[in-house]
């Protein structure tokens, strides 16, 4: 997206600074020789002096009103203050009483009236304000054109010029409503962006630094009786922690997708570190399962693992993991003290629903029927491969 130059003008906002200003005025006072009739007929010298000065000041008064309310009232709000209505009768009345007095060459005034109410008003009010000009403007180009030469020339000009303004104005509230809608995506965007990184953090985090604490535990048990064992565990505790650092950068620089195997082997090592027994009821590939759906998946196994060592005080935990009815589905549960009455879900499975309702999955967790705690994760398996699946089963058989 490119920045905003000097010369680019804000379309329905104030110039911000004095060039924009410029440029601004420049366009709008383009329009203005179209003004060359009534120039002309007080140039030529076919009124008197006072009248010559009047119809000039009259004129003056006409053209500082309508810059001033193009210029600064073209984004006005859905209810418009009185005082525009006010100056737009008056310029209507002015228009109407120099054009009476001095000729047809000032019903050109009336086209600069319906421009006005174009970029002034709401578009609810221009769609009648336009038109009730215009028919001013034929009313009183019957009575002052006798020849019927001019007034009809400028009824189209005044039409198109106070439509085509109301038409600049819907263009402006849409811009309006694109800047803010861009904006808010901009900062859900961020926000998602956010919770993201919470979530990885939460979860690499969490897993790594329990297995540290357990593995601390064991070392400090283990001293000084056992000191070969607790280097061992000292090792796995540095192995672990770099581990954990990689993570973490792969997870801010946002390409970590983690899999179903490599955590499988992780909760097996985290478990039996525990001194929790494992029974691992898996396959070692899911035909069909997207790669976002995998993802979502390993989150779970990880977050389920990591509850299990934290939380269950349990001693088997078992991890099973199928397809069936077009989904896979990862089931983890243990024999420990399972939940309290009033448990409440924390971050980690908060944000593990958020990971699977993105993957078009979903979570439950649930007392085990032995006491203890239950998380089950289902996602759904691609739909062309389940519809390949279905077609060739249904082949097979015919």
């Amino acid at each position: 997206m490119r920045d905003r130059g000097a010369d680019d003008i804000p379309i329905g906002r104030a110039p911000d600074g004095r060039r924009q200003a410029l440029v601004k005025l420049l366009w709008i006072g383009i329009w203005l020789l179209y003004l060359g009739a009534p120039v002309s007929d007080l140039t030529g010298g076919g009124h008197s002096a006072a009248v010559t000065a009047a119809a000039a000041a009259g004129l003056t008064v006409f053209v500082v009103t309508y810059l001033t309310l193009v210029f600064f009232r073209t984004n006005t709000p859905p209810r418009p203050e009185r005082w525009i209505y006010r100056v737009l009768a008056g310029l209507a009345a002015l228009s109407v009483l120099l054009s009476a007095t001095l000729g047809a060459s000032w019903l050109v005034l009336f086209v600069y009236v319906t421009v006005a109410c174009g970029a002034t008003l709401p578009p609810a009010r221009s769609r009648w304000a336009v038109p009730g000009v215009t028919a001013l403007l034929a009313g009183v180009g019957a009575w002052v054109d006798s020849g019927r030469e001019l007034y009809p020339a400028l009824i189209i000009p005044s039409l198109l010029g106070g439509f085509a303004m109301v038409g600049i104005k819907q263009l402006i509230s849409t811009m309006a409503e694109l800047r803010e809608a861009r904006e808010t995506v901009a900062h859900l965007a961020t926000t998602e962006e956010r919770l993201r990184l919470a979530r990885d953090l939460h979860d690499l985090l969490g897993h790594s630094l329990s297995l540290i604490t357990l593995k601390s535990e064991l070392a400090g048990r283990m001293l000084p009786d056992r000191p070969d064992d607790a280097a061992q565990q000292v090792a796995d505790i540095e192995r672990v922690s770099r581990q954990a650092l990689v993570d973490v950068r792969e997870a801010v620089s946002g390409y970590r997708r983690p899999t179903l195997a490599a955590e499988l082997a992780a909760a097996r090592a985290v478990l039996a570190s525990a001194g929790i027994s494992a029974r691992l009821h898996t396959v070692e590939r899911v035909p069909g399962l997207a790669p976002i759906g995998e993802g979502a998946l390993a989150w779970a196994l990880r977050e389920a693992v990591t509850n299990v060592v934290r939380h269950s005080a349990a001693r088997t935990c078992v991890v099973a993991l199928d397809t069936a009815g077009g989904t896979a589905r990862l089931t983890v549960s243990d024999d420990g003290r399972g939940p309290a009455a009033d448990h409440r879900a924390g971050n980690g499975l908060t944000g593990l629903t958020e990971r699977l309702i993105v993957a078009g999955g979903s979570l439950r967790t649930e007392r085990a029927g032995d006491g203890g705690f239950r998380l089950t994760a289902t996602v759904p398996l691609d739909a062309e491969w389940v519809a390949a699946e279905a077609a060739g089963a249904a082949g097979g058989q015919g």
